[in-house]
């Protein structure tokens, strides 16, 4: 089969084109080297997207955050709407001097960002951005990104110690003992999407929801995107960088683009969480059967659902944008108390409830019959859930009116003060 501009044109926009470079290719190679070929061409085409949109997105979440706290900086400078304020910054962390502080350890300082990118751009490997639109589509997808996830705290710890710094030292081991934490009830939220799908592989994940999984396991998505939002060190669990608590955490020996690449791992991973919680809460790319449409000889659906998924995507991202410009930060003994004190049980009591649940509905059941049992045991988990934090909550406030003072006492102590005062010590 000879190569036709028309025909490739048209195998872009159905995103086919990887099966019409196949038969194109397949007369003159071998189907091993057309596999390694395509595979090297998936992955520097979804490389070098995570790798540039970070440009948008930053400029993107300033825009927005500027917005909600009435600043207009970002919206001002850097040219007309502010466009070239993040081609400034990462012209300028690309040119700044590499230095190395004495005593580094030259391999761990060096490698720990490069590892932290490299992390958050192997989670790609996995998503399914349309049908039949995945780098790989592993029986345990899920598991192979939590595997993967988990790297990143090798890299923190390496980049902590590596630079000789004992406030760097104990920014990393503060940040991990955040990552590890939340990992646990962030990998139980995501169980129960698996108990309902049946299912580790992406693809069929998506396809499982007929009716999106927010809809049935509201509770799961909940604690998931909380957990979301303390992996990727966003606001109100940003600590990692928190320059009021350790200088400035585990990379404060850190410059220039070196520096820079803990940013963009943070970026990377910020929007693939964004599309991890569409892929397994919101349905991925399907919208109503859009992704089967067909206009005569185009398919386009392939290409609607690819759109679909990053209206979905993006808009999870401007909640985790909108939370960053709202809420404050969080004291680190106030996390790590509502991770293992609230978020680990819940997620346990979910868990249990979603697989007794499942497994005593009858295994014909209608969809949405199997959906409104969930979707009704999540909804009693939660209604127990805050009555006993409001339970709990009184009798605190109550514990605490006993143990403070009377008016009366503070007042009758202030005037015995007045009228006995304590001497002042002799100069």
């Amino acid at each position: 089969m000879s190569f036709n501009i028309f025909d490739f044109l048209k195998s872009l926009i159905t995103l086919t084109v990887f099966d019409y470079l196949r038969e194109v290719w397949s007369g003159s190679m071998s189907p091993g080297t057309i596999e390694l070929i395509l595979d090297v061409i998936g992955v520097v085409v979804v490389s070098t997207f995570c790798l540039l949109i970070v440009i948008f997105l930053i400029w993107l979440e300033r825009k927005v955050i500027a917005r909600i706290q009435d600043r207009v900086g970002p919206n001002r400078v850097g040219g007309r709407y502010g466009l070239l304020q993040t081609v400034a910054d990462v012209l300028k962390l690309l040119t700044k001097e590499d230095i190395m502080p004495s005593g580094a350890d030259f391999w761990a300082y060096n490698l720990a960002p490069l590892l932290t990118v490299i992390a958050a751009l192997l989670m790609w490997a996995v998503m399914p951005f349309a049908p039949g639109v995945i780098g790989v589509d592993l029986n345990v997808g899920l598991f192979y990104i939590l595997a993967v996830s988990s790297t990143s705290v090798v890299a923190l710890l390496l980049a902590g110690w590596g630079s000789n710094n004992k406030y760097a030292l104990l920014g990393a081991f503060r940040s991990v003992a955040q990552l590890v934490s939340y990992e646990v009830p962030m990998v139980l939220a995501l169980i129960v999407p698996i108990l309902l799908a049946r299912s580790m592989y992406m693809q069929e994940i998506v396809a499982a929801q007929a009716v999106p999984f927010i809809l049935v396991v509201p509770l799961s998505a909940l604690i998931f995107f909380i957990s979301a939002l303390a992996e990727t060190g966003r606001t109100p669990f940003d600590l990692l960088e928190a320059e009021s608590e350790i200088v400035a955490g585990f990379h404060v020996e850190y410059g220039g683009m070196k520096f820079g690449m803990f940013f963009l791992a943070e970026f990377i991973s910020t929007l693939f969480m964004s599309g991890l919680f569409v892929t397994v809460y919101l349905g991925g790319w399907r919208f109503f059967g859009l992704e089967n449409l067909e206009v005569g000889s185009w398919a386009i659906g392939r290409l609607l659902a690819l759109v679909v998924f990053f209206v979905k995507m993006f808009a999870v991202y401007f909640v985790f944008i909108w939370i960053r410009g709202t809420l404050p930060r969080v004291r680190i003994d106030q996390m790590l108390n509502f991770n293992w004190k609230f978020l680990v049980p819940l997620s346990l009591i979910l868990v249990l409830t979603v697989a007794v649940v499942d497994k005593l509905i009858p295994a014909g059941a209608d969809t949405f019959y199997r959906a409104g049992i969930h979707l009704v045991s999540n909804l009693l988990i939660g209604f127990v859930t805050l009555e006993v934090l409001r339970r709990v909550a009184r009798v605190r406030r109550q514990a605490e009116g006993e143990s403070s003072p009377p008016a009366g006492d503070a007042h009758h102590d202030e005037h015995a003060s007045e009228a006995h005062p304590v001497p002042s010590a002799a100069h």
